[in-house]
């Protein structure tokens, strides 16, 4: 998949009617983390944070999402959140994670508050929603158009390179530019698509308001994804929620700002670890 190094172990597992790839990460028997990535990020471009909730004392698993990387792809019109939010508890069965604690960047964020409200109501570990979209319905329109993605689909399936796909990333380290150069292509568009379409469609809100505790949401003081009105809003619905900003951070907030993510993430990872 990738000509990068890639520390974790890699695994098939069957869930929810598909064949689910899923990287993982730290030693048997200590506390289970879930990572979801985002709308273009198979379990690979994960692989550095991976190793760090690793090094906190966790059991990673990331998966590759469906339609991306080497999980099997769906059949059209089951790129939904109830979708993906089955694949997560069909995941937690066949990996046999205990109360996971769940991390979701963006796409990633949104699946794990509807699996949290469809599968799992009062029986979640933590959940950390790192900049969900929220666009929706009476919301706007995602920031990110879909020409943009199919864009960067198509270089990726011509053929890309690092200094490409730095046009769209300029602050990341090269690291994970080749790693997102070697493995966009594996991206389905119709997920994609779908997808995109399900941020524009598909309520946040409406499993924002129905969460429950542990939760915590961090956003990049520059995304356009959530905004300052958007944070009022969520503010306003769920005031029992904590928002936490990491400066300077975009969307891809990890990406973005590694060390003001991690020192905003920690206090809640190890805080879990230590009451369980």
């Amino acid at each position: 998949m990738t000509t990068v190094e890639i520390t974790g172990e890699s695994i098939e597992v069957q869930a929810n009617g598909l064949r689910h790839r899923v990287l993982r990460y730290g030693q048997a028997g200590n506390r289970d983390l879930l990572f979801l990535p985002g709308i273009t990020s198979p379990a690979v471009t994960a692989d550095f944070l991976a190793v760090r909730f690793a090094g906190l004392g966790f059991r990673v698993s990331v998966p590759d999402i469906r339609g991306r990387g080497l999980t099997d792809r769906a059949s059209a019109g089951r790129y939904r959140l109830p979708d993906y939010a089955a694949d997560v508890a069909g995941l937690v069965d066949a990996l046999g994670l205990r109360t996971p604690v769940v991390v979701g960047h963006s796409m990633g964020a949104r699946i794990a508050a509807a699996y949290a409200v469809l599968h799992a109501p009062a029986d979640h570990g933590l959940l950390v929603l790192v900049d969900p979209p929220t666009s929706g319905p009476g919301r706007g329109s995602y920031p990110t158009s879909r020409e943009a993605f199919l864009q960067q689909l198509r270089e990726a399936q011509q053929g890309t390179d690092a200094e490409a796909v730095r046009r769209f990333y300029p602050t990341w380290p090269d690291r994970e530019l080749r790693i997102r150069a070697d493995v966009l292509a594996s991206c389905d568009e119709t997920a994609v698509l779908e997808t995109h379409e399900g941020f524009e469609t598909e309520d946040f809100f409406a499993y924002w308001g129905q969460l429950t505790r542990p939760v915590v949401l961090i956003r990049g003081g520059d995304s356009p994804v959530v905004p300052l009105p958007a944070v009022a809003d969520l503010r306003r619905a769920r005031p029992d929620i904590e928002i936490v900003t990491v400066p300077g951070a975009g969307h891809m907030v990890p990406w973005d700002q590694l060390d003001g993510f991690l020192d905003s993430v920690r206090p809640h990872l190890l805080a879990h670890l230590t009451q369980h």
